[in-house]
């Protein structure tokens, strides 16, 4: 048996899709570096490319026979997700795990590959029962397009820099059809998600399923012959300077999952899950989701309005438009104080809208003086104040300014979400990482940042020009892997900014971008500004999502999504990201939608027009920079 099991493991290891369409080919060259290999059914998506881990005790890169290879499994999950783009989501993916030995008496490599009709995931396994801490230094993985690609790639930003030595929390704007293996603008590389097009099809990168004993990663800032490589973080990405930087870890150890999302077209990169596909599912005494809208001063009005008088009218607000929550943002201890805000807690109560408030991450990793500050990252410090506001009647947290991608902060975000779920609350992550997967883990993670959203609008204008184009390669990028916390939706102006975008291109975001509390940047009085069918479209949108559909776009130009009711009902939103008038024909037969009212732009930027539709097909102009909706 084991001459014919190594004369087997000799020739490549395939694993396809259910429907045979995506296929991995894994390989060993002649000086035993593992590799792997993605096809859409003729075309290559990716090249021969690296697998491999470097640990401080061995070198599981090179030298390695491939010695086994487990039968193909299939893989079944049927899960529920109120905070994302689909609620009954259904992973089917074929399963093979192949195995590698390296040095006799030193620990063993096998990869775990699991590829789907939509796409391919794999986790290194580091075999051992060593209680020793083992540590990775560097990780080999590669992906290693073909050169004719093209990339919407996010600059990964410098650690300590920014805002009060805030980033990086992934809020550059996305690079916009480059060619692949262009070295990143900032020097530090490309972070995830990351978005290729190659030969009229689509992969899109990330990772998923991060535990407690990885790092955050990202693809590195050089990629000759376009073969993008994982980076680790920057030596300032911990929580303090001992904590822990680098993977470290007992064995046996497996690691996140590397996701590439496939296709031949953009559909499979808006509708997939593969990012909660492959992450663990919650835990029985986890907190439910409770997903919904939300007011927010801050955005607009600033600073000086998180006053205890501003507050309550923003909860008057939430409660007249029907949505669930009002966030008070930054300064609340200071200009409100603890008292005033349990009377505030009390009062939304009454009115059946749930209080989330601010909190600075920090310890040591940022200099921003916005408060409360310094009472999260300590564990008992953090836990009497979330019993506090718990019993004050908050309803949620919102945490800003994290320090980066270290094991240590992949940790505290994590400390950070369980103790908020014994405490009861829910938790909006900002300056803050990408989503991970986290959100089916912890379902009390409503929705993170990590974008330029909206408040950078009201910063500069040059913010305020990129907006339209920047909104119209969201869906395909940052949106796609997880909820994302962009807060959008104005009407009024920008104080001393010009905004480009018309009103119905502001309307459809509503429902363009997902998050599990859509946090709304518009204001009570420029909301009561709008036409009466404007607001009532606003007050009847759902609180979450039951499906996603993609029906037309491309990256940074528009996007066209529809997105249905938990009780089946289809809403269409789509945008003109360019600076010139677009014709979009919509088949609505798809979504079973025989008639509906249009929504879109009026005479003017600043005004609405409405109409109702009937038919499977629909033709809708748009002006520059324009949007519209259809609502059931």
């Amino acid at each position: 048996m084991l001459p014919l099991a190594a004369a087997q493991a000799a020739n490549p290891v395939r694993i396809t899709s259910p429907d045979g369409a995506v296929q991995v080919t894994v390989d060993v060259t002649p000086q035993g570096q593992p590799t792997y290999a993605v096809r859409y059914r003729q075309a290559e998506l990716l090249r021969p490319s690296r697998l491999g881990l470097q640990l401080a005790s061995a070198d599981l890169t090179q030298g390695l026979k491939l010695t086994k290879a487990d039968k193909q499994t299939t893989i079944t999950d049927n899960y529920q997700l109120t905070t994302d783009k689909r609620a009954n989501c259904r992973y089917r993916a074929n399963r093979r795990v192949v195995h590698f030995q390296g040095q006799a008496n030193g620990p063993q490599l096998s990869v775990v590959f699991q590829v789907s009709d939509d796409g391919v995931a794999f986790q290194y396994v580091v075999e051992g029962n060593s209680q020793e801490v083992q540590r990775i230094s560097a990780e080999a993985t590669t992906f290693h397009l073909p050169t004719s690609a093209k990339g919407w790639l996010h600059p990964h930003a410098k650690a300590q820099t920014g805002f009060a030595n805030t980033q990086p929390s992934y809020e550059e704007y996305y690079q916009r059809g480059i060619a692949a293996g262009t070295p990143s603008t900032i020097g530090q590389g490309w972070s995830f998600p990351a978005l290729f097009e190659v030969s009229g099809h689509w992969v899109l990168l990330t990772e998923a399923g991060m535990g407690r004993t990885y790092s955050g990663t990202h693809l590195g800032h050089a990629a000759p012959d376009a073969e993008y490589s994982i980076a680790f973080p920057q030596a300032p990405e911990r929580t303090t300077p001992e904590a822990a930087l680098l993977p470290e870890s007992r064995l046996p150890w497996r690691t996140p999952w590397r996701v590439l999302v496939v296709g031949n077209s953009l559909r499979p990169i808006v509708e997939s899950t593969l990012t909660t596909d492959v992450s663990p599912a919650a835990q029985s005494t986890a907190l439910p989701a409770a997903p919904g809208k939300s007011s927010w001063s801050w955005v607009l009005l600033g600073d000086e309005k998180t006053t205890y008088d501003v507050q309550r009218r923003f909860i008057d607000y939430s409660a007249g438009m029907g949505w669930g929550y009002c966030l008070v943002d930054a300064l609340w201890d200071k200009q409100i104080g603890y008292d005033k805000m349990q009377e505030l807690a009390q009062y939304a109560r009454s009115k059946n809208v749930g209080l989330l408030v601010w909190y600075n991450s920090n310890g040591h990793w940022n200099e921003a003086p916005q408060t409360p500050t310094n009472v999260l990252f300590e564990a008992e410090s953090r836990r009497k104040e979330f019993a506090r506001i718990k019993q004050m009647g908050v309803a949620g947290v919102k945490i800003d300014f994290f320090g980066g991608d270290g094991q240590s902060f992949m940790n505290y975000y994590q400390d950070l979400l369980t103790d908020a779920a014994q405490a009861g609350l829910l938790v909006n992550f900002h300056g803050t990482t990408i989503p991970r997967g986290w959100n089916r883990t912890y379902p009390n993670l409503m929705t993170m940042e990590a974008v330029r959203g909206f408040e950078f609008l009201t910063f500069d204008q040059a913010n305020t020009d990129q907006e339209p184009t920047h909104c119209a390669v969201l869906p395909f990028t940052r949106n796609a892997v997880g909820a994302m916390d962009f807060t959008p939706m104005a009407f009024s102006e920008i104080r001393g900014k010009q905004r480009r975008t018309s009103n119905a291109f502001e309307l459809a975001l509503s429902v363009l971008f997902q998050s599990g509390i859509q946090h709304y940047a518009e204001v009570p009085e420029g909301m009561a500004a709008q036409p009466a069918y404007v607001r009532e479209f606003v007050q009847k949108l759902p609180p979450r999502w039951a499906d996603v559909k993609f029906l037309d776009g491309y990256p940074g130009q528009y996007a066209v999504l529809a997105r249905q009711a938990p009780g089946g009902a289809w809403y269409v939103a789509g945008i003109n990201g360019t600076d010139v008038p677009k014709t979009i024909q919509l088949d609505l037969s798809q979504l079973g939608l025989q008639k509906g009212t249009l929504i879109t732009d009026g005479a003017t930027n600043r005004s609405f027009s409405t109409q109702a539709v009937a038919g499977a097909t629909i033709s809708v102009t748009l002006p520059a920079r324009g949007g519209f909706v259809v609502q059931p």
